[in-house]
């Protein structure tokens, strides 16, 4: 695939960017962008997609008996499907949809259901024999204090998918793996959580093998920045433990450095940060100042709460070539050296573009074509990482 960095990796971008939450609407958006992107980039090449079905659609597709129909579309067009995005349950384009991409979480059955009808599908997908990773969300978003979290009651959810995945392996020759993805402000959030959970509460129960085989984690470069992880000391700490990366999202924050700004930059520099402010999606921010990190739910709550002093960094995915937002910064550099980290200290080759928010970016950053918004990321990440390995 010529949109893919180096040999032996897959990389795509992630369709939850497009709304519709059924099936119809999935497939007529594949064919209105995600073809057109293709022509862009990929013209005379298989393309790698990163594909978002609803619970819904899911459903509709196996109950419906249309996998091989869609199945038949994607090899027609020359899309592989190498991962799919198994994180937002309901609609992820909902007026309003802030805490409830985090529903239901890994303590409810749905949850459950719903990631091995995917991995199902998938399954149908790869070729006999491949490897496939559908990513999931860190078990949940906490009510409370996280360690009154029922981490117990999620574990056994797991522990049931991952004997679901070894029989789906057994039955079909293909490999379907899950990766918890770590997010600010969910019960896992930073890599520390997802080590102590896995050694509290998976292995040394007498099943570690296929724990590590089928059970993994989805590395989010945007996430990592936002709660000022350095990329390779998270990376290093997966590899310590054990823990496969078995999929990265390819993603970047957004960053401002009130520092050494000067009275009339900070207010200006203020302000556009409050336009990334939007109803839709939560949008978790982070500020270092003094040697302390201060962590709020939604950009609003932070700039409601602080005066602009220190480095703030917001959850929210803006496009991946961007360096400069006016007065603002793309954590940028996190995901260069979070790409080469994965590199370094993985075998992961599975990377997946996950700018979803391009439709409430604020509108100086809105893109008339958004195939070509999508194009333009694809393109950069091949040529940034083409020149550095």
């Amino acid at each position: 695939m010529n949109n893919t960095p180096w040999p032996g990796a897959i990389s795509g971008y992630c369709s939850n960017v497009h709304a519709g939450s059924d099936l119809d609407e999935t497939i007529a958006n594949l064919t209105t962008y995600t073809l057109r992107v293709k022509q862009l980039v990929s013209p005379g090449e298989p393309m790698g997609v990163g594909l978002w079905l609803s619970a819904r659609s899911a459903h509709a597709m196996v109950a419906e008996n249309r996998l091989s129909e869609f199945k038949a579309f994607l090899d027609d067009h020359g899309l592989i499907p190498f991962t799919l995005n198994g994180f937002p349950y309901g609609d992820f384009h909902a007026p309003v949809v802030k805490r409830k991409v985090y529903q239901p979480d890994w303590t409810d059955l749905r949850r459950y259901d719903y990631t091995i009808e995917l991995a199902g599908i998938l399954s149908r997908l790869v070729d006999e024999g491949g490897h496939a990773s559908l990513s999931t969300l860190p078990l949940g978003w906490p009510q409370g204090p996280r360690g009154d979290w029922p981490y117990a009651q999620a574990a056994q959810q797991l522990f049931k998918l991952i004997a679901s995945l070894r029989a789906l392996e057994e039955e079909t020759g293909r490999r379907i793996t899950v990766s918890l993805e770590p997010e600010p402000g969910c019960v896992l959030e930073r890599a520390t959580d997802v080590v102590s959970f896995f050694n509290n509460y998976l292995l040394g129960k007498g099943h570690d093998e296929a724990v590590l085989r089928y059970l993994g984690v989805c590395h989010d470069i945007c996430h990592t920045a936002v709660m000022f992880e350095r990329q390779c000391e998270t990376l290093k700490a997966y590899t310590a433990a054990g823990i496969k990366i078995f999929k990265v999202h390819v993603s970047s924050a957004v960053e401002v450095d009130f520092t050494d700004m000067s009275v009339e930059d900070k207010a200006q520099a203020l302000k556009q940060l409050q336009s990334f402010h939007e109803p839709k999606y939560l949008h978790q921010t982070c500020i270092q100042r003094d040697e302390q990190t201060l962590f709020y739910d939604d950009l609003i709550d932070a700039v409601e709460a602080e005066a602009p002093v220190g480095v703030w960094r917001t959850h929210f995915h803006v496009p991946i070539y961007l360096d400069t937002v006016g007065l603002l910064r793309a954590t940028r550099d996190d995901l260069i050296e979070g790409v080469l980290s994965v590199k370094e200290y993985s075998a992961c080759d599975l990377f997946e573009i996950e700018t979803y928010a391009w439709g409430v970016l604020p509108e100086e950053l809105q893109v008339s074509d958004l195939a070509e918004g999508i194009a333009s990321e694809l393109k950069w990440f091949k040529d940034t990482f083409t020149e550095r390995l």
